[in-house]
């Protein structure tokens, strides 16, 4: 399964009057392609916080203070605003829990839908060049070397990568040319079946505007592909054209002609949308060598094969061996550059595990294996390698960290004996202080070497996985892969959204959020909706770009149960049908057991227990946990639910061991002085709590949660 995003061992605080408040500790997921993560918790356990930093909107009293956000092989936490604009939105969509808060309320949902496609239109195009110059760039030259000083050879590959330029574009170009009169034909009938529809209703309307409308526009959809200006649809434009030419004066009813020629266009328009897509790939080569061909009257399948094997046969399946030797020679290139960074790391792993650590041999070691990674990257890989993409900002980080540690302990220690001292003699004076003394700030700096040496063990461990599954790699299939790659980055480059399609587009959003009668809604204002509608609104503008990750933040909180589910459907049809990874933060468990593919469950800034829906709903383990299933109402529990006794940790002072151990009746003593680590459970599964060491004495979870689980272990034996 493909990773999206990963977080590593993030920690987050925030800058207070009172001091720093520590919001995020050290915590750790992964997000594959078409799965949801549900991370769940009491407000103020972090959440929020965590995916703001993933979208890069923290506050800005916020401290980042260690971890790492990989998304396409970089560190979102290291990039810069203007590179964060080409991902936020775009790549990574969020929806909040207010939508008014996301909402102009002077402005037309219509202009807001359309808006951000318009803005993000160029920003994409212009990165889509440079993705596809710098790819085919790579390729030329590692071409070129493989051609090995032939001459003829190298001009033979420049002309080539110049060819598969051309064409690429000349193909998108083709392409977006059909796909506008398409989307020209979709907005025409949207606009004729409304019509229709006022019409039937005996609704006002005008009837000149309509058919001269239809004279108009119907131009802009003529295509030997989609429609053909034919007999019939001649005979219906006479038609409208003489009823035009009779309308005078005020028009009560639209005459019987002409709504029979609107509904027979209608039709025409509706089949012509069906009709199957052209191979524009192969279709642009053949028009670009053949610009002379006339290839309108042929069928769609008879072309599509005509111009595939004319290209075969004039230029691909040479330009792909050409390639497949090209990459194979720089996969094989890098993979022996790497062989060195083993040795490399294997040294600098030895010195990062002396007592002492000195800070200029330190960072040179660091500098000399960042330089071999960076030039063993497979730059002709379409998937980034994260490892070895951030490899460099994470062992510096890891430095920095580790040496501020070294700086800052000393300081900190003696600003806790003064601050000690101070309220001791206080104290000696038989007086109460009215302030505690903030503990000391300690970086581990044990933790610190082992954190560097785990960035180490991860590039080892990628290296030595590309080495071991050599075998497999194949050459020929990378190249298709990269073709691939590249005619989407092409596509990208040639599209150009104009406001009139992204009127077409944002109308067909926001029926796909079950928005009715979306033509009249387009031009309301955020107030004339209600919270539910409001809702669908913000989910529309997210999808807009098409992002490959959709963040809901607590999106049904403010919403009645009824429009919350509706909410929720909604929200899974559109996952399933985009293949979306989905973040779904909420404090309610109830509202993810039945979307959620895994769970993660926060309290005070970390992550107490991890596992699949299954994992948290049938075989909870953190106290936590059973705390929220037993608070968590159903129809069939008769008992009363149990509140969670007391309040969350003032995390401007951390508590010494677990958070969770004031409010929790299953607490041992050692919850109190010590964090437990996360334990184990199984491949998929694991908590933190002590209650799972091997020491520990058997707990069994409240009544209420083993009721709970039987009854829905029964409730899905009775389905299946």
């Amino acid at each position: 399964m493909e990773k999206k995003l990963e977080v590593k061992d993030l920690v987050i605080s925030f800058r207070t009057q009172g001091g720093k408040v520590q919001a995020v500790r050290d915590i750790s997921f992964d997000l594959y392609k078409g799965e949801t993560l549900a991370i769940v918790g009491e407000s103020g356990s972090g959440k929020s916080v965590t995916n703001r930093a993933i979208i890069g909107i923290l506050a800005g009293n916020a401290l980042v203070e260690g971890g790492e956000i990989i998304y396409d092989g970089q560190d979102l936490l290291k990039i810069s605003e203007e590179e964060f604009h080409k991902i936020r939105g775009d790549k990574i969509a969020m929806i909040f829990q207010d939508p008014m808060s996301s909402l102009n309320p002077i402005m037309k949902v219509g202009k807001q839908l359309t808006e951000a496609m318009l803005l993000k239109g160029s920003a994409t195009r212009k990165n889509a060049r440079n993705d596809f110059n710098g790819k085919l760039a790579e390729l030329n030259r590692c071409m070129d070397v493989v051609a090995n000083g032939d001459s003829a050879a190298i001009a033979q590959n420049n002309a080539d990568c110049k060819t598969f330029d051309n064409f690429c574009i000349n193909s998108t170009k083709l392409e977006s040319a059909y796909n506008e009169l398409h989307k020209n034909a979709e907005e025409l009938q949207l606009d004729i079946e409304n019509w229709l529809f006022l019409i039937g209703k005996n609704q006002p309307v005008d009837e000149r505007h309509i058919i001269n409308s239809v004279l108009k526009r119907i131009e802009n959809t003529v295509h030997p592909d989609i429609v053909v200006k034919d007999d019939r649809l001649n005979a219906d434009l006479a038609t409208l054209n003489s009823v035009l030419g009779t309308l005078k004066g005020n028009v009560k009813h639209m005459p019987e002609e002409a709504i029979a020629a609107l509904n027979d266009i209608d039709q025409i328009l509706a089949d012509a949308l069906e009709r199957k897509k052209p191979n524009y790939f192969t279709l642009g080569f053949y028009m670009m060598v053949n610009p002379d061909a006339n290839v309108d009257d042929m069928d769609i399948d008879e072309l599509t094969a005509m111009t595939r094997k004319y290209l075969d046969d004039n230029f691909m399946l040479a330009f792909i061996d050409k390639g497949a030797k090209a990459i194979a020679y720089n996969h094989n290139r890098s993979l022996e550059l790497k062989k060195n960074i083993l040795q490399l790391t294997e040294e600098a792993l030895e010195y990062f595990r002396g007592e002492t650590i000195d800070r200029k041999q330190a960072f040179a070691l660091v500098d000399a294996i960042d330089k071999a990674v960076v030039e063993a990257i497979d730059k002709l890989q379409v998937v980034k390698n994260s490892v070895e993409y951030t490899f460099g900002s994470s062992m510096r980080a890891s430095l920095n960290k580790y040496f501020e540690g070294v700086v800052k302990n000393p300081k900190e220690q003696a600003r806790f004996q003064r601050d000690t001292d101070k309220r001791n003699a206080v104290i000696a004076k038989g007086k109460t202080p009215d302030w505690e003394v903030v503990p000391a700030a300690l970086v581990d700096l044990e933790l610190c070497k082992k954190g560097i040496r785990d960035v180490l063990h991860n590039l080892r461990h990628s290296i030595q996985n590309e080495l071991d599954t050599v075998a497999s790699f194949d050459p020929e299939a990378k190249m298709v892969e990269l073709i691939d790659y590249l005619k989407e980055q092409a596509s990208a480059v040639v599209y150009k959204i104009t406001p009139k399609m992204a009127k077409a587009k944002a109308l067909k959003l926001l029926e796909e959020v079950g928005i009715p009668e979306p033509a009249i809604r387009y031009n309301q204002y955020p107030f004339e909706f209600s919270g539910g509608m409001r809702q669908r609104i913000v989910i529309a503008i997210a999808l807009a770009a098409n992002p490959d990750i959709l963040i809901c933040d607590e999106p049904t909180t403010a919403l009645d149960v009824t429009i919350q589910s509706q909410i929720l459907e909604l929200i899974n049809r559109i996952k399933a049908e985009r293949h979306l990874s989905v973040i779904f933060i909420t404090h309610d468990l109830g509202v993810v057991a039945n979307m959620a593919d895994r769970i993660a469950v926060m309290y005070a800034g970390k992550i107490v227990e991890y596992g699949t829906a299954d994992d948290i709903f049938y075989d909870p383990r953190h106290p936590y946990t059973w705390a929220l299933l037993s608070s968590m109402p159903d129809l069939d529990t008769k008992e009363k639910l149990e509140a969670i006794p007391g309040t969350p940790p003032n995390m401007i002072y951390p508590p010494k061991g677990d958070a969770f151990a004031a409010r929790n009746k299953y607490a041992m003593e050692i919850d109190f002085e010590a964090q437990p680590p996360m334990f184990k459970v199984s491949d998929t599964h694991y908590a933190a709590t002590w209650l799972l060491h091997p020491d520990a004495p058997h707990v069994d979870p409240p009544k209420i949660v083993v009721d709970r689980i039987k009854r829905m272990s029964q409730e899905v034996q009775t389905n299946e």
